[in-house]
């Protein structure tokens, strides 16, 4: 039977909005497990980042400068920051602990720096003692500053982690600089690093050798990732990164790889333009998943905790586009299923595993909420 033209043209334009609503409209999730949230803390406007001490209490940055310091119940500033521009996507940012700190007290933030050579700021890697007694930081420490500063306010990065050797990770976007910083490495910017945890840069380094290069980068071809963690099982480090429109990604990072911005990319430009025809080149890392439309991805970590039945290994991302927290089903390396967490709670900012197994949640403009399973 022969289609005419115009029902080809219909059916085609009925396929491409079927496949753009499976990208975009993910179920709720339905699995056995029913979870209800616990605001915990309140009155945050921007909480981009947490980390739990052994006690059991919390460190909370406020993305426009504040450190608190949240415990019985109260929210306690901490002194002792370094300057800090908030302009944009810049401000405090991100913050964890050493692996050690039961032993050595020492914390590592992320923030917008005026520091250093030219106008605005550039993103900026610090570590200090907390002493809880008195709430504040002190033997305050910089460990790297990427240069030079600028006043654009987009793509600061800024995500940490640790491995399980011990070596420090950091995430630092473009600045806005995709046709100049991702793919140079001679310049800050679109990169994943790695240090040391006292600063110094690893001898096995992939660049260490090459002359000009940011020695600190231990992969290159980013955008602006948001997203940091290490794999429980593997010890891998992975991250996830905002596309423009279109082409958010989860990449593994290998030492040395390129990761393809602006080369390659599944996204388009924000008035749907493209500024590539390409998402394969050799030499260029594919992802291990995209997401067409973007989500805005923002936190990320792997469920560790038996508390949530069938969860165990699942990743968790939080989306400020949508509001929502993303489950991602992992099998291997492949993402083999999708679905949608709490439906319109707000612009999740970050999700973490506290220590004694809960998640955790920031919402803008909301506060940290514990997710507490109903039947176990």
């Amino acid at each position: 039977m022969k289609i005419s033209t115009p029902i080809l043209l219909l059916l085609c334009v009925s396929f491409i909005a079927q496949c753009h609503k499976k990208q975009n409209d993910i179920p709720v999730d339905t699995s056995p497990i029913s979870i209800q949230t616990e605001l915990i803390v309140d009155d945050l406007t921007i909480a981009w980042g947490m980390a739990f001490l052994p006690d059991k209490s919390l460190l909370i940055t406020e993305k426009s400068g504040t450190l608190y310091h949240y415990i019985d119940g109260e929210k306690k500033e901490v002194n002792g920051l370094p300057d800090i521009l908030m302009r944009g996507q810049g401000g405090l940012m991100d913050i964890i602990l050493h692996p050690n700190y039961k032993n050595n007290n020492w914390v590592y933030i992320s923030y917008a720096s005026p520091e250093g050579e030219g106008e605005g700021s550039n993103t900026a890697i610090m570590r200090a003692k907390f002493d809880a007694e008195n709430n504040t930081l002190t033997e305050n420490q910089l460990l790297y500053k990427a240069s030079p500063n600028t006043t654009s306010g987009r793509h600061y990065g800024c995500r940490l982690a640790f491995d399980n050797q011990g070596y420090l990770y950091f995430t630092i976007g473009d600045r806005g600089e995709r046709d100049l910083n991702p793919q140079d490495i001679t310049l800050d910017g679109g990169k994943v690093y790695r240090l040391h945890d006292d600063g110094q840069i690893p001898t096995d380094n992939p660049f260490v050798e090459q002359t000009g290069a940011q020695i600190a980068i231990y992969s290159y071809g980013h955008r602006n990732g948001q997203g940091l963690t290490k794999h429980p099982i593997t010890g891998k480090i992975w991250k996830h990164e905002h596309g423009p429109k279109g082409g958010d990604e989860i990449n593994i990072i290998d030492k040395g790889k390129n990761y393809g911005w602006p080369i390659i990319s599944y996204g388009v430009n924000y008035d749907g333009t493209k500024f590539t025809e390409l998402t394969h080149k050799e030499g260029m890392e594919q992802p291990i998943h995209y997401w067409t439309p973007s989500i805005a991805p923002s936190g990320m970590c792997f469920i560790t905790s038996d508390i949530y039945r069938g969860w165990k290994g699942n990743l968790l991302v939080g989306s400020l586009s949508f509001q929502y927290l993303e489950r991602l089903e992992i099998e291997g390396n492949k993402v083999v299923n999708r679905v949608k967490l709490l439906p319109d709670i707000g612009r999740v900012r970050d999700v973490r595993m506290s220590p004694d197994g809960y998640i955790y949640v920031s919402v803008e403009s909301k506060g940290i909420f514990k997710l507490v399973p109903t039947n176990k």
